[in-house]
C-alpha cells in the first residue's frame, strides 16, 4: 500500500492542477502562432470578439454585486467559523470560499471565451489549407478550455481546503467549502441562462427574418443579426458549458468529501481519494489529446471519440492502481467499481444522446421524414422522440447509481460522479471545439471565401454537433449522480435519517420540487421569445430603412443587434436565478428539513426527465434540418426543409437554453440546501 500523507496527497492534486494549466497555456500559445487570414476575415472576427467581450462585461456587472451581497448574507446567517476556532477575524470561512469559487468559475469561462474568439478566424484560415489543420486549431481551443477548467477547479478547491485546515478542523473546513461550490454554481447558472437566452434569441431572430422571411442563406453578411448569432455560439456553448461543468467538477468532489467524513475505514483517505482520481483524469486526458489525429476529413468525429475512449480506458486502469495501492483492502475494489460505474455511465449516456440526435441514425431520419407532411408533424414527432429518449439514459444512470451504492454506499455514489468527471478535460475539449468550428464557418461565409473552405468548416461543425450532443448527455448524467451525492450530504448536515414521502410536508415538497423545473423552463423559454422578437423587429427595420442592404451594396448595423441581445439576456436571467436560489430557502423555512428533502427529490426527477427530453428534441430538430440540407427529401428550399426550419426554431431554446439550464438548476438548489441546512427546523407546517 502506498504510504501517502494527507498533506502530500493535497500537494499532488495541486501539482496536477498546475500541469493542467500549463497544458492549457501551451495550447493557447500554439493557437496564437497561427495566421489570421485576410483583412475582411480579421474585421469580422473582431466584431464577434468585441460582442462576446461586451456580453461578458455586462454579465459580470450583474454577477459581481450579486456575489458581494450573497457573501455578506452567508457571513451573517450561515458562517460558523468563529464558533469552531474562537477567532472572530477568521469567521467568514464560507463567505470567502464562496467568493473564491465564483471567481475561479468566472475566470475559467473568461479564458474559454477569449480563446474561442481568437481561434475562430484562425480555424477559418487553416481550413483554406485542409480540414486536418483546421481541426488542430479548433481542438487546441477546446483543450485550452478543458484544461483551464480542470486546472482552476482542482487548484482553487484544494488550495482553499489547505488554507482552511490551518485554521479549523476537517468537518468545518469541508462545510465551509460548500461555499466554494455554491459560488461556482451561481456563476454557472447566470452564464448558462444568460448565455443561453442570448445565443438563442440571436439565432432565432437571425433565422426567422433572414432564412424564412428574406430567403437569404445562413450566415449571409447582409443579415445584421448574423454577428450576434456568432457571438452567441461563444457566450452560450463555450462560457456557459465551461461554467456548468466547472461547477459539476468541484461539486462532485465536495459531495464525495462530505459523505467521506462518515465512513468507518478512514475519513482522510476517503476525502483525499476523489482529488487523486481527478489528478489521474488530468494525466489521462493529456495523453488522450495526442490520439486526436486524422488524415481523413471524414474521420474527424472518429478521432475525437478515440480520444475520449483512450482517456476513459487509461482512467479506469489508473483508478484500479490507485484504489489497490491507497485504500484499505476491504473497500478498495468496491470503491473502484463505483468509480468505474460512474465513468462508464457518463460515456454511455453521451453515446445514447448521440443516437437520438444524430442524423446518422434512424430516430432523426424518421423525424426528417415527418417534415414532408408539414411543421405540425415535425413538432409531434420531435416531442415524441425527446420523451422516448429519456428511457434508456435514465435506466443507465439508475443502474450505475445502484451499482455504485451497492459497492460503497453513499460514498460510492459520490465517487461515481467524480469518476464520470475524471476525463472532463478531454470531454470539454471535444465539446468546446464545436462553437469555434461553427464560428469559422460563419466567418468563411461572410468573408466570401471559396466554397471548399465552408465545406471544410462544415465537416468540423458536423462533428461538433455530435460532440455537443454527447456533452449535453454527459452533463445530465453528471447532474443526476452529483445531486444524489449532495442529497446524501444534505441528510448528514441536516441530521435527518430518512425523508419520509408519506409525511404531508415531505410530499408537498416533492410536488413543488417537481413543478419548479417546469416553471423555470417557462421563464427561460419566454425570455428567449421576448428577446428574439426585439431582434426580429430590429432586423426588419434595417432591411426596410437601409438602402442597398438586401442587394449587398450597403452594410447593416450588427452592433445594435448585439446590444439588444445582450441587454435582454442580462435582464431576463435574473428571475430564473432568484427562483433557483430562493426556492430551497423558502421551502426549508416553511416545510422544514424533511420537506426540503422532498423538494430536492422532486426537482431531481423532474429536471432530469424534462432537461433530457428538451435537449434531445432540440438536437434532433436541428439535425433533421441539417439532414435535409444534405439533399434528402428535396434539399434546401423544399417544403420539407421549410417545415424542418420551424422545428429547429422551436428546438433552439429547448436544446441550448432551457434544457441545459435545468441541469444547473437542480445542482444549485442542492448546493443551497447543503449550505443552509443548519438554519431549518421542523418548519412552519411541521
Amino acid at each position: 500500500m502506498v504510504a501517502l500523507s494527507f498533506s502530500s496527497g493535497l500537494n499532488i492534486a495541486i501539482g496536477a492542477g498546475v500541469v493542467s494549466l500549463i497544458v492549457a497555456l501551451i495550447a493557447r500559445v500554439s493557437i496564437g502562432k497561427q495566421p489570421t487570414g485576410n483583412e475582411v476575415m480579421q474585421k469580422i472576427a473582431g466584431k464577434i470578439r468585441r460582442g462576446a467581450m461586451a456580453f461578458l462585461r455586462q454579465e459580470y456587472t450583474v454577477i459581481v454585486p450579486f456575489i458581494v451581497i450573497a457573501a455578506i448574507l452567508i457571513y451573517l446567517f450561515v458562517d460558523t467559523g468563529a464558533a469552531n476556532i474562537g477567532s472572530a477575524w477568521a469567521a467568514p470561512f464560507t463567505a470567502v470560499s464562496f467568493i473564491v469559487g465564483a471567481l475561479c468559475s468566472a475566470l475559467a469561462g473568461f479564458i474559454g471565451m477569449r480563446t474561442a474568439t481568437m481561434a475562430n478566424v484562425r480555424t477559418a484560415e487553416a481550413a483554406r489549407t485542409s480540414v486536418i489543420k483546421a481541426l488542430r486549431v479548433s481542438f487546441s481551443s477546446g483543450a485550452t478550455m478543458g484544461f483551464s477548467v480542470t486546472g482552476l477547479g482542482i487548484i482553487g478547491f484544494t488550495a482553499t481546503l489547505m488554507i482552511l485546515l490551518t485554521k479549523t478542523d476537517m468537518a468545518t473546513a469541508l462545510e465551509a467549502l460548500t461555499g466554494f461550490g455554491f459560488g461556482a454554481s451561481c456563476v454557472a447558472l447566470f452564464a448558462r441562462v444568460g448565455g443561453g437566452i442570448y445565443t438563442k434569441a440571436a439565432d432565432v431572430g437571425a433565422d426567422l427574418v433572414g432564412k424564412v422571411e428574406a430567403g437569404i442563406p445562413e450566415d449571409d453578411p447582409r443579415n445584421p443579426a448574423v454577428i450576434a448569432d456568432n457571438v452567441g455560439d461563444n457566450v452560450g456553448d463555450t462560457a456557459g458549458m465551461g461554467a456548468d461543468l466547472f461547477e459539476s467538477y468541484v461539486g462532485s468532489i465536495l459531495a464525495t468529501m462530505l459523505v467521506g467524513l462518515t465512513v468507518t475505514w478512514g475519513f482522510e483517505k476517503a476525502i483525499l481519494f476523489p482529488l487523486l482520481v481527478a489528478a489521474i483524469g488530468i494525466v489521462t486526458s493529456i495523453i488522450a489529446t495526442f490520439v486526436v489525429r486524422t488524415n481523413n476529413p471524414a474521420g474527424v468525429e472518429g478521432a475525437l471519440k478515440r480520444g475520449l475512449l483512450v482517456a476513459s480506458v487509461l482512467g479506469i486502469l489508473g483508478t484500479l492502481w490507485l484504489a489497490k495501492s491507497f485504500l484499505p483492502v476491504e473497500v478498495a475494489m468496491g470503491v473502484f467499481w463505483a468509480t468505474v460505474a460512474g465513468l462508464v455511465a457518463g460515456v454511455a449516456v453521451g453515446l445514447l444522446t448521440e443516437y437520438f440526435t444524430s442524423h446518422a441514425y434512424k430516430p432523426v431520419r424518421r423525424l426528417a421524414a415527418a417534415s414532408s407532411t408539414g411543421p405540425g408533424t415535425v413538432l409531434i414527432e420531435g416531442l415524441a422522440l425527446g420523451y422516448m429518449s429519456t428511457a434508456l439514459p435514465t435506466l443507465v444512470i439508475a443502474a450505475a447509481m445502484g451499482i455504485a451504492f451497492s459497492q460503497a454506499g453513499m460514498y460510492g455514489v459520490g465517487i461515481g460522479a467524480v469518476g464520470m468527471l475524471m476525463t472532463l478535460a478531454m470531454t470539454l475539449a471535444m465539446d468546446a471545439f464545436g462553437p469555434v468550428a461553427d464560428n469559422a464557418g460563419g466567418i468563411a461565409e461572410m468573408s466570401k471565401l471559396p466554397p471548399e473552405v465552408r465545406k471544410a468548416t462544415d465537416a468540423l461543425d458536423a462533428a461538433g454537433n455530435t460532440t455537443a450532443a454527447i456533452g449535453k448527455g454527459f452533463a445530465i448524467g453528471v447532474g443526476g449522480f452529483m445531486v444524489l451525492a449532495l442529497f446524501g450530504a444534505f441528510k448528514e448536515v441536516a441530521q435527518i435519517e430518512v425523508v419520509d414521502v408519506t409525511k404531508t410536508t415531505t410530499l408537498i415538497g416533492v410536488l413543488i420540487g417537481g413543478m419548479i423545473p417546469f416553471l423555470f423552463s417557462s421563464l427561460t423559454m419566454r425570455a428567449v421569445g421576448r428577446a428574439a422578437m426585439a431582434i426580429i423587429e430590429e432586423v426588419r427595420r434595417q432591411f426596410k430603412e437601409i438602402p442597398g442592404l438586401m442587394q449587398g451594396t450597403a452594410d447593416g448595423d450588427p452592433e445594435t443587434c448585439v446590444a439588444i441581445a445582450t441587454s435582454a439576456a442580462i435582464r431576463e436571467m435574473i428571475l430564473p436565478g432568484l427562483l433557483a436560489i430562493g426556492s430551497p430557502i423558502v421551502a426549508g423555512f416553511i416545510l422544514g428539513k424533511e420537506g426540503l428533502g422532498g423538494l430536492l427529490a422532486g426537482a431531481l426527477a423532474s429536471s432530469m426527465m424534462l432537461g433530457m427530453s428538451m435537449s434531445n428534441s432540440g438536437g434532433a430538430w436541428d439535425n433533421a434540418k441539417k439532414y435535409i440540407e444534405t439533399g434528402a427529401l428535396g434539399g434546401k428550399g423544399s417544403p420539407a426543409h421549410k417545415a424542418a426550419v420551424v422545428g429547429d426554431t422551436v428546438g433552439d431554446p429547448f436544446k441550448d437554453t432551457s434544457g441545459p439550464s435545468l441541469n444547473i438548476l437542480v445542482k444549485l438548489m442542492s448546493m443551497v440546501s447543503v449550505l443552509t441546512a443548519g438554519l431549518y427546523g421542523a418548519g412552519l407546517l411541521g
